[in-house]
């Protein structure tokens, strides 16, 4: 008879075994194994890893969501996105897991399934790693403090967060002045980050390597400001540096200047100011000498221009040259749904002014936040969150720290337990009725349908399961 063993020269038999190989060797080596199909349903699961999800027999996990077994698992991501997690930490039990987490690709090279491994059940062997990664951590909060110091621009627009409409048009026109060299204005209320945007204009175009000049009109008083912009000149009057001095268009030559407040700035600056943005020259106070200068200017203000110009309070043909390309940013009771990555900025923000490396904010906190108004807009948001860390001895921040911090909003919809009765009951008991009642509106609008209810309330699969299970809710047939 022929033989039939496998010609071991064949360079396909050889890359299958190998695959074949691979996957053996990990199983045996690692602590644990599992894998999902394309819709996130677990379709295996080795023994070692079953004392650590709490299961008994691996039939136990078969056909579940991902997620029921793994609270907060990322393997559907991984699924969804075609793209490997090569090593991440996860938590799991109260442990510390070192994972790898690859797609499960058919011959069409189709992603059908993924693969996780724990790699190690214990971090003392990355040890080393993991103090060098505080290290590095700890150099870029102290690097972000000197560079803050510095006349520079520290924010991108990767620091501006958000999705919604409002933030996405602003992006988007911020990012066409980038490109060119525009005089803007922008316009919104107090604390919606106009000088961030500002920054960011600055660091995304030509001049990113040149001075970032901020100025608050406002805080300049009168008798200063003349000086201020367009420098003086030695000796123009007693009292003057006998070295003269420069004005802010000076030191921010080849840069940007930014004006916040410029409704503010007085009537017999604006011609001055008008005459720099036309003929791009300056003069000092006391002199009689002009000199160029080359800025972009972005100006910033939480009023109605038109509305001081039709009161006379400002010139017509300065808002018009300011006016060449108008931004404006939305409040931030608008832009509820980009709360979460909002604060999640801020928080990494405020970390790294402080001793805030554990900083965390939960669900409940970010639905109590949702119900302020905030006047103050992402200022006072960051105010808000940094005295919550304060105060908090943990640092994971609930529904419960803010009810401390944030001013009664009395036009917050009173919950049904206040409606019947006509009383107020504890802030934790109407929050939980509050969220209690949105799952159920979730639930019944999208059918019972799971991964339809937490697109509508913005949150992961994961996270309404366990909303689900906390209030002892039925997602039914249509769920699954």
């Amino acid at each position: 008879m022929p033989s039939t063993s496998p010609d071991v020269s064949d360079p396909a038999y050889v890359r299958a075994r190998a695959m074949v190989t691979l996957f053996e060797r990990l199983e045996h080596l690692c602590e644990g194994a599992i894998a999902i199909d394309r819709r996130g349903r677990v379709i295996y699961v080795n023994e070692k890893y079953l004392t650590s999800l709490g299961l008994k027999h691996t039939s136990e996990a078969m056909g579940r969501p991902i997620e029921e077994v793994i609270p907060n698992s990322l393997m559907r991501k991984v699924v969804e996105t075609g793209e490997p997690i090569l090593l991440d930490i996860m938590e799991l039990g109260g442990e510390q897991l070192v994972v790898t987490r690859m797609p499960i690709e058919d011959e069409q090279r189709n992603v059908i399934g993924a693969i996780g491994f724990v790699l190690y059940d214990h971090l003392e062997s990355l040890k080393p790693l993991l103090a060098r990664v505080a290290q590095l951590e700890s150099d870029l909060r102290l690097a972000r403090r000197q560079l803050s110091n510095a006349r520079a621009a520290r924010f991108t627009f990767a620091d501006f967060v958000g999705k919604t409409s409002g933030i996405a048009q602003a992006k988007e026109l911020a990012g066409r002045a980038a490109r060119q060299n525009v005089t803007v204005l922008l316009t919104g209320e107090t604390g919606t980050g106009k000088e961030m945007l500002a920054q960011a204009i600055h660091n995304a175009s030509s001049r990113a390597d040149k001075p970032f000049v901020s100025v608050n009109v406002a805080a300049i008083p009168d008798t200063l400001i003349e000086s201020e912009f367009f420098g003086t000149a030695p000796g123009a009057y007693t009292g003057a540096d006998r070295k003269g001095r420069e004005g802010k268009f000076r030191v921010a030559d080849g840069g940007t200047l930014f004006l916040d407040e410029i409704g503010e700035m007085p009537l017999q600056l604006q011609a001055k100011l008008l005459r720099v943005l036309q003929e791009r020259e300056i003069e000092p106070l006391g002199s009689d000498k002009i000199s160029k200068v080359d800025v972009r200017v972005v100006a910033a203000t939480n009023v109605d221009l038109r509305k001081r110009v039709s009161d006379g309070a400002f010139r017509p043909d300065l808002y018009y040259r300011l006016n060449v390309l108008s931004i404006d940013l939305p409040p931030l009771r608008d832009c509820l749904d980009d709360l979460p990555e909002i604060s999640a900025r801020l928080l990494e923000d405020i970390s790294a002014t402080g001793d805030y490396l554990s900083a965390k904010i939960t669900p409940s906190a970010l639905s109590a936040l949702a119900r302020y108004d905030w006047p103050g807009n992402v200022r006072e948001l960051r105010n808000v969150l940094e005295r919550a860390l304060i105060l908090s001895d943990s640092g994971r921040l609930t529904g419960d720290d803010f009810a401390r911090i944030l001013p009664v909003d009395t036009d917050a919809r009173p919950t049904a337990t206040m409606r019947t009765a006509g009383i107020v009951v504890p802030y934790a008991e109407a929050e939980a009725e509050f969220e209690k009642h949105t799952l159920e509106q979730a639930l019944a609008a999208s059918n019972g349908q799971i991964s339809e209810a937490a697109k509508m309330l913005r949150i992961s699969r994961a996270t309404f399961y366990k909303k689900l299970a906390k209030f002892g809710l039925a997602s039914g047939p249509a769920s699954v």
